[in-house]
């Protein structure tokens, strides 16, 4: 018996401002996966695709630029035709985009699953500089879906091996990472080490490059390019194992959550 799982992870460099034209670029792309014979069981975005990353801006911003480009669960336009292209697919999609709350806005990931509703939001934790201009999100649980436990972070988010680790010991098998920022190939050890320290699949969805590791840190499948593409690879989510996370020594381990911050800093 296997539990195999076919990802699609879009890789597409979205244009700053023109939800629109990035929409329809990524239809395009669900386009040709809905042609496909294989059946695909999660698609995947990078990060702030809808609007371009415009978080990232410098000349010109103000928080009315979020005001131009963010999303309401309740009533985007956007969040809609997705749910429709998720039923259509009859596949899992996370789509990267920022919303708006009535505290603020949020660097988002949402979980349409197969019926199209909304199984989840993730909202990025770990902000530093640009990021600021977002709230912090507050929590890290992995989502229950038909495919097993799903964790979600964003992008810098998968800098602290505290955030892999908290969705798999909640029993998250599969992390998926819509990002925007670094992709150089450090990262691409960075993320195999993720995987091989919790003994799970890691997906890194980026506008240059999408690839997925595997439980033992080998890289499974890449693509890179400067074109509107799509990664489509097949993992087996039996090869996950707990040998490590069985073995491990919680008691040992009370430094990492008592320290406060800037505590390690020398001086």
């Amino acid at each position: 018996m296997t539990r195999e799982v076919t990802l699609a992870l879009v890789k597409i460099v979205p244009e700053r401002l023109e939800l629109r034209r990035n929409w329809e670029r990524l239809e395009r792309v669900l386009g040709r996966l809905a042609e496909r014979d294989e059946q695909v069981d999660c698609v995947v975005t990078p990060e702030c695709y809808l609007d371009g990353y415009v978080c990232s801006m410098k000349k010109g911003w103000t928080e009315s630029i979020f005001e131009q480009v963010a999303q309401s669960l309740d009533d985007s336009l956007y969040l809609a035709q997705a749910r429709e292209w998720a039923r259509r697919l009859r596949s899992n999609l996370v789509l990267g985009f920022v919303e708006r709350r009535q505290d603020g806005f949020y660097n988002a990931a949402a979980l349409l699953d197969r019926e199209g509703g909304i199984a989840g939001v993730y909202h990025k934790t770990h902000l530093q500089r640009h990021d600021l201009r977002f709230r912090p999100g507050r929590g890290l649980q992995p989502f229950d879906t038909d495919l097993g436990m799903t964790g979600i972070v964003i992008c810098a988010d998968r800098r602290w091996p505290e955030t892999v680790r908290a969705l798999r010991l909640q029993g998250a098998e599969l992390i998926v990472i819509p990002s925007y920022g670094m992709w150089h190939l450090s990262n691409e050890w960075w993320m195999r080490t993720r995987a091989y320290e919790n003994e799970c699949f890691v997906a890194f969805v980026h506008p240059h490059v999408g690839f997925i590791a595997s439980p033992n840190g080998e890289l499974v499948a890449k693509l890179q390019s400067n074109s509107d593409d799509v990664l489509v690879h097949r993992i087996d989510l039996d090869d996950c194992r707990t040998t490590m996370i069985d073995d491990r020594r919680p008691e040992l381990y009370g430094p990492i959550t008592d320290r406060q911050p800037g505590a390690a800093r020398k001086g």
